[in-house]
């Protein structure tokens, strides 16, 4: 206990040190307001699922039915929304390699904290309420209790199982495919056949939650502790691996992109940009992570009917259009950060360089728009939706982000994924969050008032009004860094590896 009371207090203090710490304040104070607000969308969701069921399913209980059918839904989209806002726990384990520390107990310590993080207890806004408008009537406040416990312990047992995937994936890439076989799989066998065992197990699993019955909640326990298990083996073997450089590649093919040359200085930050995404471990991971989810997030979206709600196509739209900006965009300037001298040696470099970034990145945003032409000729999805989501994350979405360019002074190692320093700041959570949240709020509210068509017009009139107006915010964030570029660049240089 004193061994992990000391590692507690060295994070508080590591914390305190963050060269971001002092924009941190200020973003955990905008972060709790925005947590206020998905507090309230949560429990909205779960007021009206508790009503909504009931009227589309009269022969089953509600809470029979969000068991059975809808829980692994939300369990795959707590695995989806881990991805860009917690990283695994190993970043801190490098400083302690070389005491005579146990390396099972840090890692112990590390997954522990991961496990009771408030994160998990997010989704718990949504089955608060539902619980208590369908439990008591046969169970009563113990029986709500008891449920909301269960729930939790399958939310924490979710976290450990993505901290095993997030930790494969950014070994090998092919192991994104563990994840989606796990929950489509799941959601599929729920449905098929039609008396389908796996219904009745998660339906039986849930009522065993409500009336307390250890044997259920020892089942969870049980998981949790093999998941543990298999996290802290892993991730063990990976930290000494990738400290050893026993895994070195080498470089097949050299791409130079020359087709850049005829743009000049910004045509070779752009070929920079690209060099450094395709190039560089840690890049080149989250490129292919966020590459497949998009994929996979299009093709469910075409091709099945899961999610046609109006809620799922905005969630799904909003997902495709901005995971890429909250995974690497909230870290712009950090990877800089390694060779940052470099950059400002050369008069207004670091313009052109954002000017380079804010347009390769709003030309990848072209394939997301591409993957869900499907989805527009299945008439899931319409065409005026699609141009409205894309220049609404290009022009709204890539300004929010393009903000941080004046904030962040942490360096981010290059090739380093495993070891790698925790480089999330609470401003760049705040950004992350507010990136996915807003646009989701902004669109449900709208939706009710003015309807569906008017809703996009709007959205599509705010993306181009910031799209075309880029080159003056560009501008204005550039003016805002050199004004504060003696303290980035300090902070840059503290943070390398």
């Amino acid at each position: 206990m004193t061994f992990f009371n000391e590692l507690r207090k060295q994070g508080k203090l590591a914390t305190k040190r963050h060269p971001m710490y002092d924009k941190n304040k200020f973003a955990k104070i905008l972060g709790y307001v925005m947590g206020v607000f998905w507090a309230g969308y949560l429990i909205f969701i779960g007021t009206s699922l508790a009503f909504g069921l009931a009227d589309m399913v009269p022969n089953r209980e509600p809470y029979d039915v969000m068991n059975a059918a809808v829980l692994i839904f939300i369990l795959a989209l707590d695995f989806l929304m881990r991805i860009p806002f917690q990283k695994t726990p190993t970043q801190e384990v490098k400083p302690y390699l070389l005491l005579p520390v146990n390396r099972n107990r840090l890692i112990d310590f590390l997954l522990i904290r991961s496990g009771i993080s408030t994160f998990n207890l997010i989704w718990l806004f949504l089955f608060i309420p539902f619980s208590i408008i369908t439990i008591p009537k046969f169970f009563g406040v113990m029986g709500v209790l008891a449920y909301l416990i269960g729930i939790w312990l399958l939310i924490i047992a979710n976290n450990y199982w993505y901290l095993l995937c997030r930790t494969l994936i950014s070994e090998a890439i092919w192991w994104v495919l563990l994840p989606i076989a796990f929950y489509a799989g799941i959601g599929c066998l729920i449905f098929i056949p039609k008396d389908s065992l796996l219904f009745y197990f998660f339906m039986n699993l849930g009522e065993g939650f409500i009336q307390g019955n250890l044997l259920y909640f020892l089942s969870i326990l049980l998981v949790t502790l093999l998941l543990w298990l298999i996290n802290r083996q892993i991730m063990s073997k990976l930290i000494y691996a990738e400290l050893a450089k026993v895994d070195d590649s080498q470089i097949k093919h050299v791409s130079e992109y020359k087709f850049f040359e005829r743009y000049g200085e910004i045509g070779e930050y752009m070929r920079l940009e690209l060099k450094m995404l395709l190039r560089n471990r840690r890049c080149k991971g989250a490129l292919r992570s966020v590459a497949i989810v998009v994929l996979a997030f299009s093709s469910i979206l075409s091709f099945s009917t899961v999610y046609d709600g109006r809620f799922m196509t905005s969630f799904i739209c909003v997902y495709n259009f901005a995971v890429f900006g909250m995974i690497i965009l909230s870290q712009i300037m950090s990877f800089e950060g390694n060779y940052i001298d470099g950059l400002m040696s050369r008069k207004e470099s670091i313009f052109n360089l954002l000017k380079a970034k804010y347009y390769i990145y709003s030309i990848g945003e072209i394939i997301p728009f591409v993957l869900m032409i499907p989805a527009i000729v299945m008439g899931k999805l319409t065409l005026l939706g699609a141009f409205a989501w894309f220049f609404y994350t290009i022009g709204f979405i890539y300004f929010c982000f393009f903000q941080l360019a004046v904030y962040n002074k942490q360096t981010v190692a290059l090739n380093e994924k495993v070891t790698g320093r925790q480089s999330n700041s609470g401003l760049q959570m705040l950004i992350n969050f507010g990136a996915f949240g807003i646009p989701l709020i902004l669109f449900s509210t709208l939706n009710a008032l003015l309807g569906e068509t008017i809703t996009y017009i709007i959205l599509l009139s705010v993306g181009l009004g910031f799209t075309l107006t880029s080159p003056l915010w560009i501008q204005n964030v550039y003016r805002r860094f050199m004004n504060r570029r003696y303290a980035n660049m300090e902070g840059f240089r503290d943070s390398r590896q």
